[in-house]
């Protein structure tokens, strides 16, 4: 056991709302205590930039600007938190090839410890994909120290909606995360992002406020099944998905109604995450859930209607879904500081346990 110590950390995610930031007492193995946290909105002029810079690669058009913008807004966050000991930075993600061994979150971690004057983790996901893993989910170990922390003595499964849906199925009576059969994590498939992209096109708002509209639409299965039948759900997990990679399920909604539409993109991402706990390798006791779209009253209750198991958001556990992100990158800062693995065949496919990232002094 090394000293626990005040890491902060932060995550900026692909539905590209802002910053969030999280404190968090560890010593990279258990968690001592969760401290404050705090969340930077992105201006419209600012999503605009990201928004143009997805699906790019470093030196392409638009990338510079876009980890401009990542940089400046992570200063000024993590900027009001001088307690921290050092700073966990997963920069923004613009696109996600694991299979051609390529990743890609903008944002320098060097120019950001230079800004912060503190010792900065970060370029988490490379050396994972470099070594042949998916480089995601990278929460599942953060999600395994949770379960110790309120005490799970039967398996449990954490469900992170974001852009992109993600399991972590965890056997809190293994020892430690890398333990073969103690974590499986995989991507479930699209969450909030098409969900929100047809909201934003069709009613100028960001996201269907908690379901409302799909809850008055009718459900088209026949794009539910042929959505289902995309070859990412018979592959075996671990595998991941970039943001992008389910394009054509917005089109195949495009002569529905709004709450049609919409209906039928919240079933989409519910089947997805059915489709995914059928891998769990037991039933977990229950399904806590992460993230934005646990926020969703209709996507909740069409994936319990899914999935039958109990679902639930993490607060019921003693947990914050808005902050899990940032402080999962918190945890995992102090583990690379501390040479421990942050990734492991079961949560990324890689070959073997995996400490990744960059560290950066002031």
């Amino acid at each position: 056991m090394g000293e626990a110590v005040w890491a902060l950390g932060a995550m900026s995610g692909t539905s590209l709302d802002g910053v969030d930031a999280a404190m968090v007492l560890t010593d990279g193995e258990t968690i001592e205590a969760f401290g404050e946290t705090g969340y930077r909105a992105y201006s419209e002029a600012e999503r605009a930039t990201l928004r143009a810079a997805l699906g790019r690669w470093p030196d392409e058009p638009g990338v510079a600007e876009a980890a401009r913008v990542t940089v400046a807004a992570h200063a000024e966050l993590l900027s009001t938190f001088p307690q921290a000991r050092l700073v966990g930075f997963h920069g923004q993600t613009l696109a996600h090839d694991p299979d051609h061994g390529r990743t890609h979150q903008a944002g320098d971690g060097a120019a950001l410890a230079g800004k912060l004057g503190r010792t900065v983790v970060w370029d988490f996901r490379s050396e994972d994909v470099a070594r042949g893993g998916q480089g995601a989910p990278l929460a599942p170990f953060f999600h395994f120290a949770c379960a110790k922390w309120f005490g799970a003595t039967a398996p449990v499964a954490f469900l992170n909606l974001g852009g992109v849906g993600n399991l972590t199925w965890i056997d809190p009576s293994k020892p430690a995360p890398e333990v073969e059969g103690a974590c499986l994590a995989f991507d479930t498939g699209p969450a909030n992002a098409p969900i929100n992209d047809l909201m934003q096109a069709r009613q100028g708002v960001s996201q269907d406020e908690g379901g409302r509209l799909a809850a008055e639409g009718r459900v088209y299965e026949a794009t539910i099944s042929a959505f289902l039948g995309h070859p990412f759900f018979s592959r075996r997990p671990p595998k991941s998905l970039d943001r992008n990679d389910f394009h054509d399920l917005l089109p195949a909604v495009s002569a529905l109604s709004d709450a049609d539409a919409a209906a039928t993109l919240t079933a989409a991402a519910a089947a997805g995450v059915a489709e995914g706990a059928r891998h769990f390798p037991r039933p977990p006791e229950r399904l806590l859930v992460t993230g934005g779209g646990r926020r969703n009253a209709t996507l909740m209750q069409m994936i319990a209607d899914r999935v039958g198991l109990p679902v639930m958001p993490v607060e019921a556990a003693g947990l914050d879904g808005d902050m899990l992100e940032a402080q999962a990158f918190a945890y995992l800062a102090v583990r690379v500081l501390r040479g421990l693995p942050i990734s492991a065949p079961g949560t990324t496919g890689v070959q073997e346990p995996v400490c990744g990232g960059r560290i950066s002094q002031p």
